[in-house]
């Protein structure tokens, strides 16, 4: 396994979720807040959740944005493989697109 290349707005829980995603297959925020590595509120893993889905890294199993799963993408950072570096920049213009679609 090659060294892992976070973006620069990466977090600790970020990493946190694509691998209990990839371990799992799939979860909602909620299940996963409740792991006790993540020790993080529903309400934070949702917001890291929609930033990790923008960059592609994981992607909603529907509309609602309730369960999650790992991307192709977020497996080849998880193996450092893709330099999230080049992944796409979320910003908080865009939080308001995930609460519309």
């Amino acid at each position: 396994m090659n060294e892992r290349l976070p973006a620069h707005w990466m977090v600790m829980l970020d990493e946190r979720i694509l691998e209990y995603l990839d371990s799992k297959g799939l979860s909602s925020p909620g299940l996963m807040s409740k792991e006790c590595s993540f020790n993080a509120k529903p309400s934070r893993v949702r917001e890291r959740c929609k930033v990790l889905t923008y960059a592609g890294l994981i992607a909603p199993l529907s509309r609602e944005h309730q369960v999650y799963e790992i991307t192709s993408q977020g497996q080849e950072y998880l193996a450092g493989e893709l330099d999230a570096r080049y992944r796409p920049n979320p910003h908080a213009v865009r939080f308001d697109y995930f609460s519309r679609v």
